[in-house]
């Protein structure tokens, strides 16, 4: 037994020095091949003339690596492919499965790496060649070009100061050697006033007769200009310009002739102009400079840096990827087969509806727990779809029922008039029905699920808090109660009944408010008596006027003549003005009182306003009256003249309002809305306006805000404007001023003409 264990060890140890030995041979070779063949790229291929010899080898070590990984990739795939077209063939089971799975990881990680691979080395290629494009070297030539620029500018302007110091040299005769001390000073003035930081003068010995310089440069060293300096060529400019590097920044001194322009033998002395440029600039020029010398040196490895950055380094991360994600693909593949096969069959049964399948699958790790848990599943399905289908039998039959009552209490609250809200018993709003939400101006969506507080305005908490207290107080489940209320500006009476919500077991579970606008109604009831009141006051006072008249005009004509007093003409005279007076208040009582009905027919809105103004334009020249027509108005059934009527009110109360200003102005805007099918006219005007308590009282019969007036004038127009269907409101108008709102409803018959 002894000898067999050695045996076999021995075998085993020949058999893996023998798999040692060949893959030391094979490394080697590997290793030879890819010398040989970096040697050879080295000798065949060159990328450009300057760059090292240890670039070029390490970029073709590298290729040689991609080359070894996609041959050896290309192996994997195709024997593992070959492997599992053999086993398709002889319908091994998990087969199908098998491949599948290969198939997929070899797709997905080839396909995002290869995409990735060729974006990238695009995305690389694209930064390295948008280094190397035209306008970037464009910028950097311009960029050098500025400071070349700048100093040619400066060059420039030192010239033209040297030819002025250098005239008023020569015409002032300034080097005479009487005059040297005023020639110091011209220099000094001169220096301050063209800002320059040096100005020297130098005789034709090249010793500097005088000089002036900035304080900036009082403790720098200021060299003298060397004779040699002096004498270079000065060329076209005429002028010569050397650059000194100093601790403060760069001195740029231009020298010139005395006269300018003369050549150096001919001349009677020398200016020298100095700049300092501040060492921020200078070193952001030299910077500039260096960027474009080194920017041309980058420039002739381009190819290079395009190889070594992106396609070599990207290959061998990119077969790499692939390789791992090939190669584990192929292992797992072969893991999960059979398992997932069993479950797949079990799950296809199962879906079937066969909750009675079982499997028989013996194992010990998580596959085996998989295994249990199905078969678990699967009993509990059983037992669960026996409850399930019991269960959803019975809610069927409930959710009907709840469904139908649901939908008859929200046709029952769409439909009524009266506005219905609920609240639970901590007074938070539950349901609110559409009526209730144009009555109070809200909207739904947002006051569901907040206090009944936020319903209301503050000036209407008041009386809402009271209403809740009281109904809460008091031991009946209803409560009756007619309020007013303010919403948006305006006056409103609701007749409001409110009833407590109770379980079976009267535990209260919150309360429903249910209420009606009575506003419309109230004031119809109030014109309808004021008009009584009015029919009545009419026939009783206007009876004795006529006799009264006629009495006074009598005794006006028949005693004028004999009785020569201007006492009695005054008196007859007064009678007769205020029974006039009497007939006009009476006469409007009448007219309230009697209102003729509508007879509308089909017009345009247009030409009756035109004619309206046209009453009004030569008898208020101060006044502006404008008519702007913002759409084309389709033809409205009116009664013209009582249209007319309506809008002779508002000019005549808009033209009482006026502060007679220079910019007084009565607007007339008409527009029309095919949304809503309603055409508006907007009488607006510049007057001293109205308050908003007045704005809730303006169309009440016999409430005026002027003196004189009887208060009818508005109440016919919304008598008016109500026979004809429309709608009447007023608003502030800006800058002051208000702006009487008449909307009118398009018929459908009078659109379609």
């Amino acid at each position: 037994m002894s000898d067999n264990f050695t045996k076999s060890d021995s075998l085993i140890s020949v058999d893996e020095r023998k798999k040692r030995k060949r893959e030391g041979i094979l490394a080697v070779s590997i290793i030879a091949i890819m010398v040989i063949l970096t040697y050879a790229e080295t000798q065949v291929i060159t990328f450009g003339t300057d760059i090292p010899i240890s670039n070029t080898v390490l970029m073709f070590i590298l290729i040689n690596i991609n080359l070894l990984l996609l041959i050896l990739l290309m192996f994997l795939v195709f024997r593992n492919i070959v492997k599992l077209i053999f086993a398709r063939r002889r319908k091994i089971l998990g087969a199908k499965l098998r491949t599948k799975l290969v198939l997929a990881f070899i797709t997905l990680s080839l396909l995002p790496t290869i995409v990735l691979f060729f974006f990238s080395i695009h995305f690389i290629t694209s930064s390295i060649e948008f280094w190397f494009n035209v306008p970037v070297e464009q910028s950097l030539d311009k960029s050098l070009l500025v400071g070349r620029e700048l100093y040619k500018h400066i060059e420039e302007n030192n010239k033209f100061f040297i030819e002025r110091v250098a005239y008023q040299i020569k015409t002032k005769k300034r080097l005479a050697p009487n005059k040297i001390k005023n020639l110091s000073h011209y220099i000094l003035i001169s220096q301050r006033e063209f800002h320059l930081h040096g100005v020297e003068v130098y005789d034709t010995n090249y010793n500097r007769i005088t000089f002036a310089i900035d304080p900036v440069l009082e403790n720098k060293s200021f060299e003298i200009v060397s004779a040699d300096d002096i004498q270079k060529d000065m060329g076209d400019d005429k002028v010569i310009t050397i650059t000194q590097g100093i601790s403060s920044g760069e001195l740029i001194r231009t020298i010139g002739t005395v006269p300018f322009g003369v050549k150096q033998a001919d001349a009677d002395a020398f200016v020298v102009i100095s700049i300092l440029i501040s060492p921020e600039l200078s070193k952001n020029l030299s910077s500039i400079t260096r960027g474009v010398e080194e920017y041309q040196q980058i420039k002739l490895l381009k190819k290079t840096i395009q190889i070594a950055n992106s396609i070599t380094p990207l290959s061998i991360v990119a077969l790499l990827v692939i390789f791992c994600a090939v190669w584990y693909g192929l292992y797992l593949a072969k893991t999960i087969t059979i398992p997932i096969m069993k479950l797949a069959e079990g799950t296809r049964r199962v879906a079937e509806g066969d909750l009675s399948f079982n499997m028989d699958l013996v194992a010990d790790d998580e596959v085996g727990i998989l295994v249990d848990s199905f078969n678990i599943m699967t009993s509990d399905l059983r037992k669960g779809r026996e409850q399930l289908e019991l269960s959803n039998k019975m809610l069927s039959e409930q959710r009907d029922e709840i469904e139908e009552r649901r939908q008859y209490m929200e046709i029952i609250l769409t439909n009524v008039s009266a506005g219905v809200i609920s609240f639970d018993a901590s007074g938070k709003v539950t349901m609110i029905n559409k009526s209730a939400e144009k009555m109070l101006n809200i909207d739904a969506v947002k006051i569901l699920g907040k206090d009944y507080e936020e319903l209301l305005a503050y000036d209407n908490l008041k009386l809402a808090r009271e209403v809740m207290d009281y109904f809460t107080l008091s031991e009946n489940d209803s409560l009756s109660r007619h309020v007013r209320i303010t919403i948006g500006g305006k006056p409103l009476s609701f007749s409001m009944n409110i009833n407590a919500l109770k379980d079976d077991t009267g535990h209260y579970m919150g309360l429903v408010v249910v209420f009606d606008d009575m506003t419309e109604l109230e004031r119809a009831e109030r014109k309808a008596a004021w008009r009584e009141v009015a029919r009545r006051i009419a026939h009783e006072v206007k009876n004795p006027l006529t006799p009264i008249t006629l009495s006074a005009q009598r005794l006006k004509r028949k005693y004028s003549k004999q009785i020569n007093n201007p006492v009695f003409e005054e008196c007859t005279s007064t009678i007769i003005d205020h029974v006039d007076l009497i007939r006009n208040l009476v006469n409007e009582f009448s007219r309230f009182a009697r209102f003729p009905s509508a007879n509308p027919k089909p017009r345009d809105l247009l030409p009756i306003v035109e004619e309206t103004v046209a009453l009004y334009r030569e008898g208020h020249p101060d006044v502006i009256f404008e008519i702007r027509v913002l759409d084309k108005i389709p033809e409205l059934s009116l009664d013209r003249q009582q249209i007319k009527q309506a809008l002779i009110n508002l000019v005549d109360n808009a033209i009482a309002s006026l502060n007679f200003n220079n910019d007084d102005c009565i607007s007339f805007t008409l527009s029309y809305e095919p949304s809503l099918e309603k055409a508006r006219l907007i009488v607006a005007d510049t007057g001293s306006g109205i308050s908003d308590k007045e704005k809730s009282l303006l169309f009440e019969p016999y409430f005026s805000t002027k003196k004189t007036g009887m208060g009818l004038g508005l109440t016919i127009v919304s008598t008016i404007i109500n026979d004809h269907k429309g709608t009447i409101f007023v608003e502030d108008n800006s800058p002051r001023g208000v702006k009487f709102i008449i909307e009118f409803p398009v018929e459908e018959m009078l659109i379609a003409d």
